[in-house]
């Protein structure tokens, strides 16, 4: 039993779809749910004129009746609004060839080069509709239902930003997860430190007003979840390695930590390991680990961070060369963010359920939500008894 999922769509093209196959029956699903996710996406300071356009709205088109998952795949979209503007240079007709100018001129940083040269296209344009992290919408739309069913097992998953360019919040090494992702909910860099804040809306101004770009980091957590998501037995079953590639995944993420990350090779091993206080339920007076050990969650929160590189597509254009004559050029300007950090965040947390709901799925099974439910339940008895069998 998994749950997976695929998504397709340009980003100028008519709209973004997507399908999730393995959801149980029986969720309570609305486009309303979605649509939170859908719009806290949008927001954040620096972001570009593309948000003034599109309000991202999905539409369930199946896999839902009166409000509740049949079990079969359910078929998400999302209209592109913006297609009305690019309805024949993004057409699917052959008559169509042509009438809009090619993208010749590569932007370094981004997939236009290489993608051109891997998939043999003249035109970047092929390239950058579909890399475009106008993709990552379908995503958090997809994210979004995976959250719906993991919060029926009491699984909550959030983020807040931790730096944009050199300004980094100040908070405790010892977090409240919760409650600074309520303190950064809605605010306009998703940043539960508001003093930090203004430094980070200070120096994307710098950077609108300069013509370049600006990345950051960002944490993502999940509360609530069961000891043994994942396995030690094999190197593609490792939660950590399915988390990562997941938060690699995203559009200009370059760095990827969980719990301690780097900074556990600068400590000794005395100051590393959470020394276990309990069998069952777990106790540890630090998780350094950020919820996993040996590939296995181990119930306490699982903590990621990730990097973000600034965004390649620059007011002010690199050097470049054009694929067209092969000349040196400036590199092509494509209507873009100065920082999507706030975004990105949100992005996470739909890729982390992504992986965390298929783990669940994987370890619990049931064609039902009532059938997962009970072995959850059934399990969790099991853990239970054993922690008391050992006290």
């Amino acid at each position: 039993m998994a749950i997976r999922y695929l998504t397709a769509g340009e980003s100028h093209g008519k709209a973004l779809v997507g399908v999730i196959e393995g959801m149980p029956s029986g969720l309570e699903l609305a486009a309303g749910d979605i649509n939170a996710d859908l719009k806290r996406r949008q927001g954040g300071y620096g972001r570009g004129g593309r948000m003034k356009i599109e309000s991202d709205a999905a539409e369930i088109l199946s896999g839902v009746r009166w409000g509740r998952t049949l079990g079969s795949p359910i078929a998400l979209m999302i209209e592109n609004r913006d297609f009305a503007n690019w309805s024949e240079g993004m057409s699917t007709e052959a008559s169509e060839e042509g009438s809009i100018e090619a993208v010749t001129r590569p932007r370094p940083g981004h997939a236009d080069l290489p993608g051109a040269l891997k998939y043999a296209h003249d035109d970047v344009r092929n390239v950058l509709e579909r890399s475009s992290a106008r993709e990552t919408a379908m995503r958090v739309a997809v994210g979004a239902v995976m959250k719906r069913y993991l919060a029926e097992f009491g699984i909550l998953i959030g983020s807040y930003v931790l730096s944009v360019g050199d300004v980094e919040a100040e908070l405790p090494e010892d977090r409240n997860h919760e409650a600074l992702a309520r303190a950064a909910e809605g605010t306009e860099l998703r940043s539960p430190d508001k003093a930090a804040t203004e430094k980070m809306k200070a120096a994307i101004d710098k950077a609108t007003k300069e013509g370049y770009s600006l990345g950051g980091v960002f944490e993502v957590f999940a509360l609530g979840l069961p000891v043994g998501l994942g396995s030690h037995v094999h190197w593609d079953r490792r939660i950590e390695g399915r988390l990562a590639q997941a938060l690699m995944s995203v559009q200009a993420i370059k760095g990827v930590e969980c719990g301690l990350g780097f900074e556990a090779a600068r400590r000794p091993g005395s100051e590393v390991m959470d020394e276990i206080g309990a069998v069952y339920p777990p106790h540890r007076s630090t998780n350094n680990a950020g919820g996993i050990e040996g590939g296995i969650t181990n119930g306490m929160p699982l903590v990621m961070r990730a990097a973000m590189k600034p965004i390649p597509t620059l007011r002010r254009p690199l050097k470049s060369v054009d694929l067209a004559t092969g000349k040196p050029v400036e590199a092509a300007y494509e209507r873009s963010d100065i920082c999507a950090v706030p975004a990105a965040s949100v992005i996470a947390e739909a890729m982390v359920a992504c992986v965390l709901a298929d783990a669940v799925a994987e370890k619990f099974g049931g064609d039902s939500m009532d059938e997962t439910r009970s072995n959850l339940d059934a399990y969790i008895g099991s853990l239970e008894r054993r922690g008391g069998s050992a006290s």
